[in-house]
């Protein structure tokens, strides 16, 4: 074992991952500094720069939520680091005012949010992966967080904090059936789109038969890029529904996604929250904006016009077993309806299957013996028992207690400033000064 890099310093906070979450939440934490003290935080990302959902940034892609739903608007609509500021500083409000709407492209977002973090370069760590999060132990109570993590060279670092914040985001969901293909570049995730795209023979004007697995936003998505950017490809929509749902975004069912909603799912007894939770389900998955429905409809219309059927969309369809091969990526799918199967042969299979979030579960393992079942108080922390001394809050992973909005990016600015607050309260409840133990820290 080679010896970790250990720092010395006593962050009081360290954020694990820097996504649009863990941005909003630094931006509050500095507006808050002025009046209620400087905190020392940081914040480490396993990618090797900003990139908000990189891979995916497709040209068609546009952001389904209003921008001021930025990354401070809600809570400070005169912060520099909202949206409109970004526009103004860029030369651009004037055309974006011109455009006529609310919903910018993923391209422009994601430039916004790189705009904004690279204010907050001093406080944070690219291409470092957190691998887990341990107790420091002094007395028998964990006085603060070991968080270790490792960069692409494979160095590992142990930095130790009084708190941390886990908003790692999502972790593609691969269905059973594609499991052993981690290692085939023919299969990938939609988290993959443009790198693995990139490398396929249809970059060259080779003929391609691709599939995509999913019903979803993604998966229109996709289907969009591959008809507009690759003429060679033929695509087959493959979804185990009967058509492509319209995600419900009309005005009374979006103020699911307020504060004050995020207020009354939290009231609930846990079956109440299950159930809202399931009631407004297809708001947010397994639903496809209802522009793209209409362009991809109209794509499936004009082939009937001119007789060439360069596409297909296989609805009722479930895929049973994948099987690799020379020739391609065989796939053995059966129609729910008439229980036909029928095996087809694909060049590439893309996976637009979702995202699961239980990486919190993993990170925080050495952890476990004083987290019960995760369960959050109001303001996104962590209840732990008595011997606990460490704060820890999570983002993106406390749906069932908050409600759908926890992983959208609907309540950002409120959240990071209920956290904020949350971490400034825990912080004169220990008292800043006070001295953490043990920091003469272990090998990794």
């Amino acid at each position: 074992m080679t010896q970790a890099i250990a720092s010395p310093i006593v962050h009081d906070l360290i954020g694990i991952g820097f996504g649009p979450s863990n941005l909003a939440l630094a931006i509050a934490l500095q507006e808050r500094g002025p009046v209620q003290g400087e905190l020392d935080v940081l914040f480490l990302d396993k990618q090797a720069d900003y990139r908000w959902h990189g891979n995916t940034l497709v040209t068609q892609s546009e952001l389904q939520i209003s921008f001021l739903k930025d990354l401070v608007t809600l809570r400070n609509p005169t912060s520099p680091y909202s949206f409109v500021n970004y526009l103004k500083q860029h030369g651009r409000l004037v055309d974006f005012i011109n455009l006529g709407t609310f919903y910018p492209c993923r391209m422009e977002f994601n430039d916004y949010l790189r705009w904004v973090a690279a204010q907050f370069a001093e406080q944070s760590r690219y291409g470092e992966e957190v691998l887990r999060i341990e107790p420091v132990l002094h007395h028998q109570q964990v006085e603060a967080l070991r968080v270790i993590s490792r960069d692409s060279q494979g160095e590992e670092f142990v930095r130790t904090a009084r708190s941390v914040v886990v908003s790692a985001g999502g972790t593609p969901r691969i269905p059973d059936a594609f499991k052993a293909f981690k290692d085939d570049r023919r299969v990938f995730h939609h988290s993959q789109y443009l790198e693995r795209m990139a490398t396929q023979p249809c970059v060259s004007g080779q003929p391609m038969k691709v599939a995509i697995i999913g019903g979803g936003q993604s998966a229109a998505e996709a289907f969009i890029d591959l008809n507009d950017s690759f003429p060679s490809v033929q695509v087959d929509m493959i979804l185990r529904g009967s058509a492509l749902k319209p995600a419900d975004d009309s005005p009374f069912v979006n103020e699911v996604f307020s504060p004050e909603f995020t207020d009354l799912v939290f009231q609930q007894p846990h079956s109440e929250r299950e159930r809202l939770v399931n009631e407004y389900h297809n708001t947010n998955y397994s639903v496809v904006d209802i522009d793209l429905i209409e362009r991809i409809y109209g794509i499936f219309y004009r082939q009937k016009v001119s007789g060439v059927a360069r596409h297909a969309f296989r609805t009722l369809t479930t895929v049973e077993k994948a099987t690799a091969t020379d020739a391609g990526i065989e796939l053995a799918v059966r129609n729910s309806a008439t229980g036909e199967l029928t095996v087809r042969r694909y060049d590439a299979v893309v996976l637009a299957t979702g995202y699961e979030r239980q990486m919190h579960r993993s990170l925080l393992a050495p952890l476990a013996p004083y987290l019960g079942d995760f369960e959050v108080d109001r303001h996104y922390k962590l209840i732990t028992d008595e011997r606990c001394k460490a704060a820890i809050y999570m983002q993106g992973f406390c749906q069932a207690s908050h409600g759908l909005s926890d992983t959208l990016l609907s309540i950002l600015p409120v959240r990071a400033d209920e956290i904020a607050g949350s971490l400034y309260d825990h912080g004169k409840h220990r008292g800043q000064a006070r001295p953490v133990p043990d920091l003469h820290l272990a090998s990794a």
